[in-house]
Order: structure tokens, then C-alpha cells, then sequence
């Protein structure tokens, strides 16, 4: 199965909700509490907003306004050639992470569901950011949304699967993620098999290693060394290592150190490219603060449900009722039901890394 429930943890400690979204949004809460005036500009200069509402116009899913937040959160290679040296793919800039989190009422719960990047889905007909027309495609990779049509895209590609209409859109760069984890000084992270990958320059051992940012980003980028080689393995693995990065963050004391939290601070806001209602620090922060109430034991985490595609089995296809149930159960702000991840595929890295 690829249900998961990020709870537990050692020596008594508490676990945060491991999103990218807290990881690196919790930096910027930390940040609204000490920093001058020319500190605030300087950050909030690093933000380049998306005004993804302007893109899409009035045509989307109904915005229902039961407390309830949904947040389409993408990983990619966007912003700087250095991402060639992981992997990146041939064609432009892409997507490898995607996530849809689900912040039910009262903001005391999540739920989080990845998407492959390598689903087919019918891709609906999008604009891009320079008012081109970009025409639909069936039997589209998901993650070509973004390639082709830009943020606007994914999310209307999202919405479109869904029925569910994206409330907020937050970008993290993966050479931006590189730079906040060496800021950090490292993730540690314990192995329990070998994982070596030449593509993302990876040769760990099983036991416990301090990452830095370079071999961070191979490591959730990696795919053909862990379980079954596919996206699925490497979801898994982003899923474990986003436990230890936001431990690590909670731990490392920043408060101590203005010069550190303006370090961090200042990785953090270039890593990331949010929508237009969020590109200040100021609103930032104080959507953190409204999820900083959401504790591990209360966010679900899934893989969307999917089968290996019949035709290409490098890809995989959306099990139509199994994802019918993920997406109703998020439009009601409900759990979502243990069947619908039953029987589906799995990468086969679950454990891999903790």
C-alpha cells in the first residue's frame, strides 16, 4: 500500500507535519519575529509571486469556503541550469514533485496526496504566462503541464482532475532547496539498504549519513536505485526525507543566531515562487502561523491511486474510482478511505530511508 501516516519518532520528540510547505514555510515564521525593516525588504525581494487567478480567469471549480484550504505544492527544476547535473530531463523545465494538501477545517489536520510525475492524465487546454494557447492532450504526462503551460497550467491541470479548486500554488526550486539545506548544515538521514545512482551522484551505505545540500537533492531526485526504479520509489523517498529535514529544522536552534535565521531566511524565500496572495513575507508568515497548529499524527499522506499503464508500463494511469474517492473525500473535507489506496501500485522504497 502507499498509505502512509507520518507519525512517531525517537526519544520522545515530536514530529512536524513533514510538507515541503511547512519545511520551508516555518523558516519565514521564525523570520517574522526578529528582523529590521531592511532585512524585511531584502526578503521580500527574493519572492517572485505567480498571479495564477489572472491566468486562469473564472473558470474553475466552485470556491467553497468551509475553513477548509487546498495547496498545489510543486517541486522543479525551473529557476537554474545547475539542476541539469541531477537529472533533469530533456525539454525545458518540469515538475518532480507534486503534491495536493488538504488542510481540513479548523487547520488542526492535513491531508497530502502526491501525484506521480509520470501519470497520464488528460491535459486540459492552457495559456501560458505570455498568453500563448497551449491546446490540451490526452494521455499526457502530468508533469508536461507545467513544462509546457507554466504554474497556471499545473494547476488547472490539478483542478481538472480533481474538481477541487487550489486555493494557494507554492513553487520550491530544487537548486534553491540545494542552498536552504547547506544553510542548514546538512539532513541527517539513516539508510537501511545501499543506494547508488550514478545519474543523481549518490553512493550511500546502509547506516546513518549527514546530507548536504548537493547530495539532498540527488536523494529526492534519485529513482532508478530504490524499489521498483519508478516515480513511485522516489515519492517514498522525498516522503522520508522531508520527516528528517523539517526535524532538523525544529532542532537546529536558529533562534540563538540572527545571522543563521537571516541565512535560512534568506535561502528560503529565494527557493520558493508562491501565488500572488502569498509573495510577501509578511503573508507568508502569517499563513505558516495558520498551519502551525497541525501536528504529524494528524496528516495523512498518500500516493494518488494509480495502476501501471498497459500500454507504456513506464507510466502509470489513475485508477478512476480508487482517485474518484481521494478527490470526494477532499471536496467534502473528509479523510480519505483506507480502500481507496488499497490494491494500488507501489514503489517498493517504503523504509528505504528514515
Amino acid at each position: 500500500m502507499t498509505e502512509q501516516t507520518n507519525s512517531g519518532g525517537t526519544g520522545g520528540r515530536r514530529r512536524r507535519a513533514p510538507l515541503l510547505i511547512t519545511g520551508v514555510l516555518a523558516l519565514l515564521v521564525l523570520g517574522g519575529a526578529g528582523f529590521g525593516y531592511a532585512s524585511y525588504r531584502e526578503l521580500d525581494a527574493n519572492i517572485e509571486g505567480v498571479d495564477i487567478n489572472a491566468q486562469l480567469g473564472p473558470q474553475r471549480p466552485a470556491d467553497v469556503d468551509d475553513g477548509s484550504l487546498d495547496i498545489l505544492v510543486l517541486g522543479s527544476d525551473s529557476r537554474s541550469g545547475d539542476n541539469d547535473a541531477y537529472g533533469r530531463d530533456e525539454g525545458g523545465a518540469r515538475s518532480d514533485t507534486a503534491m495536493v494538501v488538504h488542510v481540513h477545517e479548523g487547520h488542526k489536520k492535513a491531508s497530502v496526496v502526491s501525484i506521480p510525475r509520470d501519470t497520464l492524465i488528460e491535459r486540459p487546454d492552457c495559456t501560458d504566462a505570455h498568453g500563448t494557447d497551449v491546446p490540451g492532450r490526452r494521455r499526457a504526462m502530468f508533469n508536461t503541464a507545467y513544462e509546457v503551460g507554466g504554474p497556471a497550467c499545473a494547476v488547472k491541470t490539478v483542478e481538472a482532475m480533481s474538481g477541487i479548486r487550489m486555493d494557494h500554488y507554492i513553487e520550491v526550486d530544487f537548486t534553491g532547496f540545494k542552498r536552504l539545506i547547506d544553510e542548514l548544515g546538512g539532513v541527517e538521514i539513516t539508510t537501511t539498504e545501499p543506494i547508488r545512482d550514478d545519474k543523481s551522484h549518490l553512493d550511500l551505505a546502509p547506516g546513518t549519513h549527514t546530507l548536504d545540500g548537493e547530495r539532498s537533492l540527488g536523494l529526492v531526485r534519485t529513482r532508478k536505485s530504490v524499489g521498483d526504479g519508478s516515480d513511485l520509489g522516489r515519492i517514498q523517498l522525498q516522503q522520508a526525507f522531508m520527516k528528517a529535514f523539517v526535524e532538523q529544522v525544529k532542532d537546529v536552534g536558529v533562534l540563538t543566531s540572527p545571522a543563521k535565521l537571516l541565512g535560512l531566511a534568506d535561502a528560503a524565500t529565494k527557493a520558493i515562487t508562491p501565488d500572488s496572495d502569498l509573495d510577501s513575507v509578511q503573508e507568508l508568515a502569517s499563513f505558516a502561523r495558520g498551519l502551525s497548529g497541525i501536528g504529524a499524527q494528524n496528516v495523512h499522506m498518500i500516493t494518488l491511486p494509480i495502476a501501471y499503464d498497459r500500454i507504456d508500463p513506464n507510466r502509470v494511469v489513475p485508477l478512476e474510482r480508487q482517485s474518484g474517492q481521494v478527490w470526494k473525500a477532499l471536496k467534502d473535507d473528509l479523510p480519505v478511505p483506507a480502500a481507496a489506496t488499497e490494491g494500488t501500485a507501489t514503489g517498493a522504497a517504503d523504509g528505504v530511508v528514515r
